[in-house]
């Protein structure tokens, strides 16, 4: 079986023409997502009708998440409450301890620590191992989840975040995850059979730094997380367009 994804977003937070970055990697019949921003079920079924990919929460095996920033993270904690309300299990989620370190207090705690279950009762406290299930991720070995072997590499940025290497079906994608340039994460990132790689302002990395790697290289790479100003005519890789599905 194949592995393929599909962008439901490729914008950066500020963008008022896309979604934000997020992927919804396929391998064996099963879906993980990479960072879930919201609005995540319309972001699926956007995704659905273009592709022609039938994508829904339901499908969703887990969750990879990068990073706490919200363009990355604030679909958690409505995937979280449907999954608890609507489809009676713990959503599992994969990051590494860094990431996690902070999500429930620093993110999640304010709208999902206390919970009416029964009309006319108190609220009930809650916690992280309430709605989630984590799988710690690893810089220094692979963790398999399913299909997907997936393997982490901490980038250059505000907060912790890391870049994955997903294996499936033989192949392997290669997603940087936000970064500063890096040539040592380009080096890591290279081994994959294809790079999703971010480019954008600020502590991000520049198109023209990617846009003078080899020949070679820029074939196997697409672009995300570009800004709304970004000129995708011009580019010399190929930027991701949202909703269509790649096969790697």
């Amino acid at each position: 079986m194949s592995l393929s994804f599909i962008p439901l977003g490729v914008g950066d937070a500020f963008s008022a023409l896309h979604y934000s970055s997020c992927l919804a990697v396929e391998a064996e019949g099963q879906v993980l997502l990479v960072d879930c921003p919201h609005p995540i079920r319309k972001m699926m079924r956007e995704a659905s009708l273009t592709a022609g990919v039938p994508l829904d929460a339901d499908r969703v095996s887990a969750v990879a998440l990068t990073h706490l920033h919200a363009d990355h993270a604030s679909g958690l904690e409505g995937l979280g409450y449907f999954s608890f309300f609507v489809l009676r299990r713990k959503l599992e989620l994969l990051a590494h301890p860094s990431v996690t370190r902070r999500l429930w207090e620093g993110h999640l705690a304010a709208g999902m620590e206390c919970l009416i279950e029964e009309r006319g009762a108190s609220p009930n406290a809650k916690h992280f191992e309430d709605y989630f299930s984590p799988i710690p991720l690893s810089v220094e070995h692979a963790v398999q989840h399913g299909p997907f072997r997936i393997e982490s590499r901490f980038t250059y940025h505000h907060v912790p975040t890391t870049a994955f290497r997903i294996h499936a079906g033989g192949r392997c994608l290669g997603y940087s995850a936000d970064t500063a340039f890096d040539e040592g994460l380009i080096q890591w990132l290279a081994e994959a059979d294809l790079v999703v790689h971010e480019t954008n302002y600020g502590v991000h990395t520049p198109y023209e730094k990617l846009a003078a790697l080899p020949a070679d290289l820029r074939a196997r790479m697409r672009l995300i997380h570009y800004p709304d100003t970004f000129d995708l005519a011009a580019s010399n890789i190929e930027p991701l367009e949202q909703g269509r599905r790649y096969t790697v």
